[in-house]
């Protein structure tokens, strides 16, 4: 059987399908490209209403091949299938089979006989470093997942739902798995969580993240080791400590704020101010040399006012945060904030996402603009999409697919090596350089 996926979502569903692909690459299967497969897996989100269109028109794109007898099976996993299996089942009876999050360890099994009546539990599998593993990435870059599931209350997010509580990987066993990929040739680790910063809790152990960052760089030799989905109120001066001490954990730390006014903040279960913000980033700043912090907000949620949408602008201007992602609130089923009901119409959401990405998109370019004339190390990440005759990497500050990128007009590096760069243009999402010489790097 040839067997494709068809990967949707965030990184952390990304990885399931990478633990898939493995299962069914070990048991023999061929996996290969979606127009050649008998067998294709939709690994779907379901996260808020954007991702769950996109993923139900991927599973009718394949059912539609599969009337035309292109495709044998059509098998879907992922997080819609954990929300709406019935709903699925009953809408698109093409689909053959389907992979709860409880059975992404059974993919083979199910791809052989795929059970309509496999249950829908709130058992979450996760994979240790010892099951196979088919990276989808570039070969220099693989996402970690070193939790499932989440403890957190916030009103507008259903994964704790669908995804369950906190279930924490042993440190010993994401050491492992770091070490395995290093030796791969992977240059870069990618840690995420539905909340990194939780990292331990249910084994017990205190300042468990701090402990695993220490051990990932003590006993491992991944070069750059980058920090996901960090809860701010989780965020302690021991964990900055250790990042700034930790020689391989990249001075980048991605933390989602969702809003900045207390009342907002309150009703989405979170707490915290933009005032309490700022000064979290101003110890972060002062702590870890160089951090470039990331950070999404939602707009458009219940009970948010023009003067509460005023407030997020003005912490905006004050944080001056490196990139930043927004979007606007989905009303999701299952969820504390569903019965709050809408508090703007999608065009008022839609104009407030567009401004918050104008104000910030002069803070990223203010930014750049500082980095021209200097140097830093840049993984090279191959030839650019847009045209052959740049490359592109990233500096340690740039996360891979979420943010900008550098793009390298002068010089030449392997894909996957490190190399000095000198900046010499400033865009506000992107960065333009050259890689220096052997000798001008040494100089």
């Amino acid at each position: 059987m040839k067997v494709a996926l068809v990967q949707l979502g965030c990184p952390k569903n990304w990885v399931d399908g990478e633990w898939m692909l493995g299962q069914a690459r070990e048991a023999g299967l061929e996996v290969t490209a979606s127009e050649e497969a008998d067998a294709v897996i939709v690994n779907t989100c379901g996260f808020i209403d954007a991702a769950k269109a996109e993923s139900i028109q991927a599973i009718l794109e394949v059912a539609e091949r599969k009337k035309e007898g292109r495709v044998r099976k059509l098998v879907v996993a992922g997080c819609l299938v954990q929300r709406y299996k019935d709903e699925l089942r009953e809408a698109i009876p093409e689909i053959d089979g389907f992979i709860p999050l409880s059975a992404t360890g059974s993919v083979v099994r199910l791809l052989a006989a795929p059970d309509l009546k496999t249950p829908v539990t709130k058992d979450v599998a996760l994979y240790d470093s010892l099951q196979p593993r088919l990276l989808a990435t570039p070969p220099h870059l693989a996402y970690v997942k070193i939790a499932e599931g989440c403890d957190n209350p916030c009103s507008f997010c259903s994964i704790p739902g669908f995804r369950g509580p906190n279930h924490s990987r042993p440190v010993k066993d994401v050491v492992r798995e770091v070490q395995n990929l290093a030796a791969g040739g992977v240059k870069e680790a990618v840690l995420v969580a539905q909340d990194t910063t939780d990292y331990g809790s249910d084994l017990g152990l205190k300042e468990g993240f701090s402990k695993l960052l220490q051990a990932l760089d003590r006993d491992t030799e991944m070069p750059w080791i980058r920090v996901l989905y960090a809860y701010p109120n989780h965020v302690t001066t021991r964990l900055l400590e250790t990042m700034a001490r930790c020689g391989r954990v990249v001075p980048y730390l991605d933390l989602p704020l969702q809003h900045a006014h207390p009342d907002i903040l309150r009703s989405m279960k979170r707490g915290g101010s933009g005032q309490a913000f700022l000064g979290l980033l101003e110890k972060a700043r002062s702590i870890v040399p160089g951090l470039a912090v990331r950070s999404t907000f939602i707009v458009g949620y219940p009970g948010e006012k023009r003067a509460h949408f005023q407030e997020l602008l003005d912490f905006l201007r004050a944080a001056e945060l490196d990139h930043v992602g927004a979007f606007t609130y989905s009303r999701e089923d299952g969820t504390e904030a569903h019965a709050l009901g809408e508090s703007a119409d999608a065009r008022t959401k839609r104009r407030r996402q567009e401004k918050l990405l104008e104000v910030q998109q002069e803070i990223s370019f203010e930014k750049n603009r500082r980095k021209v004339g200097r140097t830093y190390t840049a993984l090279v990440e191959g030839v650019c999409e847009e045209t052959e005759h740049l490359l592109e990497g990233r500096l340690a500050t740039q996360a891979p697919d979420v943010d900008g990128k550098i793009l390298i007009n002068d010089g030449f590096a392997p894909p996957g090596s490190f190399a000095r760069v000198r900046i010499t243009q400033a865009h506000p999402y992107d960065l333009v350089g050259g890689i220096l010489g052997a000798r001008e790097a040494t100089a």
